[in-house]
């Protein structure tokens, strides 16, 4: 054999023999394995098989433990409900014997109730017999009085019902008088309470109002300026106001007299503007009267709302406020109607609250009770009469109408509001000083004057002044002319002294002015 041959089979022999070997190698890591693994699972098993027997070892110990629990409370329930058993019947046995004591009492009771029904109908038979007999002899008695006594039986008994109705009809009486006069004590008294208590809560200075005012000047030479060239400025301002101006020698003051407060506070506003302003003629003298007038209106109105505002009176007309602000220039008896009136609105709201009733309806009462005395001078009838259609025209409630209507009787008061409103304008009116009664005769007639002299046809304007002892009248010029003037002025003094009461002598001065106004441009 060639060498190469030799050596190919030499190592085809040394491959074959290295994977014989390697296979048999790698059998064998098998199979140590396998023996490996085996006798793991082996110590596994018997691991296992130890855990199980010692867990079935464990539940037969436990379920022994359990059935001898078990057995013990089943023996202690039974016991239990033997005990229990046996406590029920002998209270069963208990009830038993009551219920037959409570049958053998009751046979007892029924026994004794049937000897009592027997009685009690004996008892009722001889009651009966004895009624009877009673009634028999009754009857046999009302014969014999209805004999003795010549009445017959509804004759006797209409002769004691007719005395017993005059007994109890004069004790009837007593008891009505006794009772009258206890509530009549004690309304005099609450009603005494409720007065002092709301005159007290009311407390109000009286100042009587006075017909003069006093201007103060800088220095007695303004008294010339005033009185003006030939007494112009004087005359003017008289004729323009209506108001007196008294000069005298009373140092640096002037007094302005007039009946109508208006009026003598708008102579006083112009007077003291023209004194301050320095420019005294009759043109600067209408303006300021002018101006004048327009603040006093604007006043009234001012005073109308603070009126509102202290009685605490809302929703009331803006021209029944102003009204309300007239009031400030109005006097009746010397007392100041507007002050008059706040303070009945705050007595009656006052009373109202003591009484229990709507204190805002009192207190709009009041303040509006003396509200016709704004239009007195412009409107005919009495202030009552006035007032009531005043308030009906700016939709005033029934309850405010009826108390301002019945506030001087004019109507039987129906309302507590009109009882209340008529007790506090009293009482307003009754205090020391609030009012005087000539100072108001002597308004009453001044004011009677300038109606006279005003109702003739052709009259524009009319002044009371001196203390009513002069009456200024100025006609219009193309109704009234010269000739007619003599005549109107004798009809007037005519009617003075056939309609009035007046002491001394009162002077009719009628004055005729006429005017040309041009402007230049």
């Amino acid at each position: 054999m060639s060498p190469i041959v030799v050596a190919i089979i030499c190592l085809l022999a040394l491959i074959i023999g290295a994977v014989v070997s390697g296979y048999i190698f790698f059998n064998k890591g098998i199979a140590f394995r396998k023996n490996q693994e085996a006798e793991t699972i082996g110590t596994a098993e018997q691991r296992a098989d130890q855990i199980i027997n010692d867990a079935k070892n464990e539940i037969e110990n436990q379920k022994k433990t359990a059935l001898v629990e078990a057995k013990d409370e089943i023996y202690k329930l039974k016991s239990e409900a033997d005990k229990e058993i046996k406590d029920r019947r002998s209270e069963i046995s208990r009830q038993e014997r009551r219920i037959q004591q409570k049958e053998e009492n009751l046979d007892k009771k029924n026994d004794n109730l049937e000897r009592k029904e027997e009685v009690l109908q004996n008892k009722i038979k001889s009651a009966d017999e004895k009624l009877n007999e009673a009634e028999t002899i009754k009857k046999n008695q009302l014969d014999i009085l209805e004999k003795i006594s010549e009445f017959t039986r509804e004759q006797a008994k209409d002769y004691i019902i007719s005395q017993l109705e005059s007994e109890l009809v004069h004790e009837k009486a007593l008891k009505i008088s006794a009772y009258e006069q206890q509530v009549k004590d004690s309304c005099e008294e609450k009603a005494r309470n409720y007065i002092s208590l709301a005159i007290a809560k009311c407390a109000a200075e009286q100042v009587s109002e006075s017909s003069v005012s006093v201007v103060a000047l800088p220095n007695d030479e303004m008294k010339g300026r005033i009185i003006g060239r030939e007494g112009r400025n004087i005359r003017t301002l008289e004729t323009l106001t209506g108001v007196d101006l008294i000069i005298d020698d009373t140092p640096e003051a002037i007094t302005l007299s007039c009946f109508d407060q208006v009026r003598r506070e708008v102579a006083r506003i112009a007077l003291e503007r023209l004194i301050a302003d320095g420019r005294i003629h009759p043109t600067r003298i209408e303006e300021m009267v002018d101006k004048a007038r327009r603040e006093v209106e604007h006043k009234i109105k001012q005073e109308g709302e603070r009126a509102v505002l202290e009685t605490n009176v809302h929703n009331i007309n803006h021209e029944l406020v102003k009204l309300i602000g007239r009031l400030k220039f109005r006097t009746s008896y010397r007392q100041n109607v507007l002050n008059h009136s706040i303070e009945v609105s705050q007595l009656a709201g006052i009373l109202a609250s003591e009484l229990g009733v709507d204190a805002n309806v009192a207190r709009r009462a009041g303040l509006l009770h003396d509200i016709g005395k704004a239009l007195t001078s412009e409107i005919e009838g009495s202030h009552v009469q006035i007032g009531v259609d005043v308030c009906k025209k700016y939709k005033e409630s029934a309850e405010v109408i009826h108390a301002v209507e019945a506030h001087h009787n004019d109507v039987e008061p129906t309302t507590v509001i009109a009882c209340i409103v008529q007790a506090a304008d009293a009482i307003s009116a009754a205090r020391p000083a609030a009012r005087s009664e000539n100072y108001e005769s002597y308004i009453k007639r001044l004011e009677k004057l300038e109606e006279i002299c005003s109702s003739y046809e052709g009259v524009d304007k009319c002044f009371a002044v001196q203390a009513g002892r002069e009456v200024r009248i100025m006609v219009t010029p193309e109704i009234i002319n010269d000739e007619k003037m003599v005549l109107v002025a004798r009809d007037i003094v005519k009617r003075i002294e056939n309609e009035m009461d007046y002491p001394g002598q009162i002077k009719v001065h009628l004055i005729r002015e006429s005017r040309s106004i041009e402007y230049a441009k």
